[in-house]
């Protein structure tokens, strides 16, 4: 993207202002400037080669001016002259510093949705020989939480061939890939023919996994649909209606536990996860794994209030997309992000057998990234 001209730079001992002719205005403290300058970063990696400990404690700007594409920056008390590119301090005036994989996409009423109109599908060969279109599967992926792949070979362990070209396949208790067949004594639900409700994978695991793919080996012609839908948008929900439990819901370390075969994983975490700014960040619902809670009961009677709420929202069919997984189809999904369920099936009359996989969920943003640096050269 190109980038407005500058109309006016004007400099303080401590601020620089960029007025661009689109409006924007930047306001950058002369401590930012001096701890961001290009000449102070290893290329190509853009590490700090200095510590913060060895800027100057109170760093003051002498003069700056324009400099065909850079504004020149000249210190007091320091004999150095640094050159900061006015596109690189556009991106952070305007905020468009984040790539469009970065933005997302909340969707709430999930029923009126179609999986088939309203999210990203891309053919398994396409995926392999078409990097643009790779490219924009995989943002709407990050986008909206949730992308699918159809005519992906029904043959055994394809997905990781697959998902090897998304992110990293993160190994589990379960391996590298796990099925989601009914056996007969199941140690999880999911290996079961009952409807699973809406909810989050493995919440009892640190980190919890960040994406997670389920490729369709052989479908129920009948029921055994899947359903999704997007947990930040109905955590937004409730935090509308229901400030006070949205609050709780956020505050409250909620114990969750697995155990089975080789494994015993146990982990604390809020239903909600906030990030530092307050921002809906995850969402761990999984009422199948939850554990007793070490609550006084007055805490108790308002968190259950808070859950059962919760609850509710989750419940709510038009909250819901529900979809048929075909032989062959390919969902791709946030786990900490999209919840994800399905209705019963009866397995005795049609066995139903899918594969699956976790990504790593920084792997997924970083192929994104370098595929976009690669296709467009925008480092962002």
């Amino acid at each position: 993207m190109s980038v407005p001209a500058v109309t006016s730079l004007r400099a303080e001992p401590s601020l620089l202002t960029v007025r661009w002719n689109d409006g924007t205005i930047g306001e950058f403290a002369s401590i930012w400037l001096r701890d961001n300058l290009p000449e102070d970063r290893e290329q190509p990696s853009g590490q700090r080669v200095v510590d913060v400990a060895d800027l100057p404690r109170d760093p003051r700007i002498r003069a700056a001016e324009l400099n065909g594409a850079a504004a020149s920056i000249s210190w007091q008390d320091e004999a150095r002259v640094s050159s900061i590119a006015l596109d690189w301090l556009y991106d952070y005036a305007s905020g468009r510093q984040h790539a469009a994989e970065r933005e997302q996409r909340p969707w709430l009423e999930g029923s009126s949705l179609s999986a088939q109109k309203d999210f990203g599908w891309l053919t398994c060969s396409q995926l392999h020989s078409d990097e643009r279109a790779r490219l924009e599967w995989s943002t709407r992926l990050l986008q909206d939480g949730l992308a699918f792949l159809r005519e992906v070979p029904r043959v055994e362990g394809t997905i990781l061939e697959a998902m090897g070209l998304v992110g990293f396949v993160a190994e589990t208790n379960y391996g590298a890939l796990f099925d989601v067949r009914v056996v007969e004594q199941p140690e999880n639900l999911a290996f079961s023919d009952r409807g699973l409700g809406l909810h989050a994978d493995n919440p009892y695991r640190e980190p919890v996994p960040g994406f997670q793919a389920l490729h369709t080996l052989l479908a129920a012609p009948d029921r055994g649909d899947s359903l999704f839908a997007d947990g930040i948008a109905l955590a937004t929900q409730l935090r509308a209606i229901d400030p006070e439990a949205f609050t709780l819901l956020t505050r409250t370390p909620v114990p969750f536990r697995y155990r089975g075969t080789g494994a015993d994983l146990y982990a604390e975490r809020p239903l909600i996860e906030l990030s530092c700014t307050g921002e809906i960040a995850a969402v761990a619902y999984n009422n199948r794994s939850i554990q007793p809670l070490r609550l006084p009961p007055a805490q108790c009677r308002a968190f259950y209030a808070a859950y059962r709420r919760f609850a509710e929202l989750l419940r709510e069919p038009r909250f819901q997309l529900a979809t048929r997984l075909e032989g062959g189809d390919l969902a791709l999904f946030d786990n900490q992000r999209i919840l994800h369920g399905r209705t019963g099936f009866a397995s005795a009359r049609h066995p139903r057998h899918l594969q699956g996989c976790y990504l790593t969920r920084d792997s997924v943003y970083s192929k994104t990234a370098l595929l976009r640096q690669r296709l467009h050269g925008d480092p962002r």
